[in-house]
């Protein structure tokens, strides 16, 4: 019995974070669930986003599978994503961003990885008002973060046959930040001579990502851009429900769906469980389960495929209840 850390999250994360949990143990796989609540309900009752003991917990056990947590616009506390990932220092955010048969899409030959520098960037925070009307916010770039991020994103490559790594960057006018990052992963890349290496700017690259998304294989990038990049790469395969993400540290991972809280469906019964699924499928693999995490992704690609239960933004009118019983039906 493998213990790991559920975080339900809010909006639609309870939801389909149940989902996942009941695909995993049809499954076969064995869990022990510890539960830990975090999110806007949580710092309503004890002044915080996330519980000290989520911390200790997710130290102690190595393993998250966290749901969608909301975080304010514009006011309202720290967001709980990036709090988590500098906490717990996750500095690799891991989307991947594959088509699925019988899945309607803009494209059906999409098979990327999108590594992104998960602790500095402008998502480090750092902001100030420097005049009355004006905000500096401070965008950081080590060398030590960039070399390690791009490492991870070679190492991954190599483990998992990727042939090619392009790092996405805007170089020509960020000269300093972006090209310390542009230099330190060809710094990298030069101890890889068996996987192609290549630079792109950032504009180009959401552009080509459009139009030829078949040329990339995976992605290495700075925070912003991989954020930004991920959300367009949803829209490729069919949306960001579809697309599984996790968030890898020193001997810690966190799986999590890629998409957000989507407060506007919660309790309608109605959101996508596919994502959070297939990133509990992911987390299996990491914990060493990969018999029971192949049973799950084909069963996903099963109902998918047949394309008779899907949920309202497939194009069908199953819920999300009906959804998740037609996946543990295919587990067989």
């Amino acid at each position: 019995m493998r213990k790991v850390v559920l975080v339900p999250g809010d909006g639609i994360g309870p939801e389909i974070t149940d989902s996942a949990v009941r695909v995993v143990e049809a499954s076969g796989a064995k869990i022990q669930w510890e539960k830990v609540e975090a999110g806007a309900k949580v710092m309503q009752e004890i002044g915080r986003p996330i519980p000290p003991r989520f911390f200790e917990w997710a130290i102690e056990t190595g393993v998250v599978l966290k749901g969608p947590v909301t975080t304010p616009i514009g006011s309202g506390f720290k967001s709980v994503n990036v709090t988590i990932r500098q906490r717990l220092n996750l500095f690799a955010n891991v989307r991947l961003v594959k088509s699925i048969p019988g899945v309607k899409a803009l494209h059906s030959n999409v098979d990327i990885v999108i590594v992104r520098e998960n602790t500095e960037g402008l998502y480090s925070g750092v902001e100030r008002e420097s005049s009355y009307g004006a905000v500096e916010s401070v965008k950081i770039t080590s060398a030590e973060a960039s070399k390690r991020i791009a490492k991870f994103a070679f190492e991954y490559a190599l483990a998992n046959n990727r042939k090619e790594v392009v790092a996405v960057h805007k170089a020509n006018i960020l000269k300093k930040g972006d090209g310390l990052f542009l230099r330190c992963a060809g710094e990298i890349a030069s101890g890889y001579p068996g996987i192609k290496f290549r630079d792109m700017l950032v504009d180009n690259a959401a552009f080509q990502l459009v139009t030829n998304p078949s040329q990339f294989d995976v992605i290495v990038t700075q925070n912003l851009y991989g954020d930004i990049l991920s959300e367009l790469c949803g829209g490729l395969i069919g949306g960001l429900a579809l697309m599984p993400g996790a968030n890898f540290g020193e001997n810690i991972g966190m799986f999590e769906a890629a998409h957000g809280s989507a407060p506007d469906l919660a309790g309608k019964g109605i959101a996508n469980p596919t994502g959070i699924i297939l990133s509990a499928a992911w987390m299996l693999d990491y914990i060493g389960m990969k018999s029971e995490a192949n049973k799950i992704r084909n069963a996903i690609y099963k109902v998918l495929g047949e394309g008779k239960v899907l949920t309202p933004d497939m194009g069908g009118n199953a819920t999300t209840e009906q959804f998740t019983e037609a996946v543990i039906a295919a587990l067989g």
